[in-house]
């Protein structure tokens, strides 16, 4: 979910508020937790979706990974390309075309249609977000900014927590014979309203001039992504091949030809030579790769353990995963009044917390084939309250070191490697857990896999020593914010 910052930085506020600004407000809203609850809710329904449909365990990973590959690599362009031919339009191609994907994705009779339909759901979600923001910016005047950030976060909050039991529970209602379908089949409504409405009270927003694509970049980014992300989930179902190998060397070079085309290019690049500069940006993008793939695999692997490894039920799954999301929201929250004071701190501890609420989880689960639900509490509470810690303040800290004019562009390119992290950590953590399933207990496989995280966990930690020591505060029009675990 990109966050207000990302294109906060364009327009100034409106001396006038608009008139339908809070019916505004709600349209975007509508559009965010539609958009959470559908990324949420897959995380629990695939193993009934592969059940159903059939596919292997890297189907249960694509279901995801194609997803979040295809949000990041649009997510950038798409923002641009809404000053170019303005946000009222491409926030409503994207709502219309979200909510076709979404019934298409209900009706796919097997995992490979569903995988596509779910790229064509991150290509609209990317076109999609990013207009809802700085529509907001648009509409509200500078005064009533606050207000608004502040209603936007507890909601979305609230969304993120009760996402897998509301999955749970529409897969194991089974209405009408739907089962799995349902959680695709709710989007149907909720994006039809809001599309409604939007048609009547969006402004309509003026494109920019001289703005242009760098559709190079795109091509070689998603290019790349693709190559590192392709071999991990398919590589153990194929025995590991050579060209799992090759893929992934032509992966990084292509990373590397991304890095340098950027670094030359003149005009609108994905990402400002600038940034590309900027060692404390750097940094952090580096930072949010590696704990954003291991959060973003972790979310995954559980879901997978409760079903795969423990035959849970999806709505008993989705009430396992209750307290790491409620832990994440309450220190996410809490995290506002701390992160002025503390500062990168701040992070640090979040790190440490997740690593300490990981290293207990696996200490509870290993050795047993038949794990009690109440012994994933404690690490998976306290691994919550760790990646709340850092999901809070993470992108307001690392935005400390840029200058005002690029924190719209560095933002979104912060969002967008969240994102690439979560389909390299879907790809990597999880090809790691079904590896474990396959020859030891289940409990073993969660506790490996778990502690095989904590590696980038280290990582960041060494890496948030680089950071700007404090944030900018809570101030709206600069304050970053990462996605939710489990968005996209």
């Amino acid at each position: 979910m990109p966050t207000p910052a990302e294109t906060a930085s364009a327009e100034a506020a409106p001396a006038t508020p608009y008139a339908a600004r809070w019916l505004v407000f709600g349209v975007v809203l509508c559009a965010e937790v539609m958009d959470l609850l559908d990324s949420t809710v897959v995380n629990v329904a695939g193993p009934s979706i592969r059940a159903d449909l059939g596919g292997g365990a890297s189907t249960l990973q694509w279901l995801g990974a194609s997803y979040t590959l295809t949000f990041a690599v649009l997510l950038i362009t798409s923002a641009r390309l809404g000053d170019i031919v303005g946000r009222r339009r491409l926030f409503l191609i994207g709502a219309a075309g979200f909510t076709a994907a979404s019934a298409l994705c209900a009706l796919a009779p097997g995992p490979g249609v569903l995988i596509a339909c779910r790229v064509v759901q991150g290509g609209f979600g990317a076109v999609l977000i990013p207009q809802g923001f700085g529509m907001l910016n648009e509409v509200f005047s500078e005064e009533e900014m606050p207000k608004v950030f502040g209603l936007f976060g507890p909601i979305v909050g609230v969304a993120a927590v009760a996402g897998p039991i509301l999955a749970g529970g529409l897969v194991d209602l089974n209405l009408l014979g739907t089962g799995w379908r349902l959680v695709f089949l709710i989007n149907l409504p909720v994006g039809i309203a809001a599309l409604a409405l939007a048609l009547r009270v969006l402004p309509r927003t003026v494109a920019a001039a001289g703005t242009r694509l760098d559709v190079p970049g795109t091509l070689l980014v998603g290019a790349a992504a693709f190559a590192l992300v392709y071999p991990l989930i398919q590589g153990r179902e194929a025995g590991w091949p050579a060209w799992c190998f090759v893929l992934l060397g032509v992966g990084a070079v292509l990373l590397g030809a991304f890095v340098a085309y950027e670094s030359r290019r003149r005009g609108a690049p994905l990402i400002e030579r600038s940034l590309m500069r900027n060692r404390a940006f750097t940094s952090g993008l580096a930072l949010a790769l590696a704990f954003f793939a291991s959060v973003g695999g972790l979310l995954l692997v559980l879901s997978l353990f409760c079903q795969v490894g423990e035959g849970f039920s999806a709505a008993r799954t989705g009430l396992t995963l209750t307290p790491l999301s409620a832990g994440m929201v309450a220190a996410m929250l809490g995290s506002f009044a701390l992160v002025e004071r503390f500062g990168r701190s701040l992070i640090q501890v979040g790190i440490v917390v997740t690593a300490l609420g990981l290293g207990l989880l696996a200490a509870m689960v290993a050795g047993k084939s038949d794990v009690p639900v109440w012994t994933l509490v404690p690490g998976t509470v306290l691994a919550g309250a760790g990646i709340g810690l850092v999901f809070g303040q993470l992108f307001d800290v690392i935005l400390t070191g840029v200058p005002g004019l690029e924190i719209g562009s560095a933002s979104g390119v912060l969002n967008a490697t969240q994102q690439l992290a979560f389909a390299l950590g879907i790809a990597g953590v999880a090809t790691l857990f079904f590896a474990e399933l396959g020859r030891r207990p289940s409990g073993d496989a969660l506790a490996i896999t778990a502690l095989a995280t904590l590696a980038p966990l280290a990582i960041a930690l060494v890496l948030a020593f680089r950071l700007p020591p404090k944030g900018h505060g809570p101030s709206p029009d600069v304050s970053g914010g990462a996605s939710l675990p489990g968005e996209r």
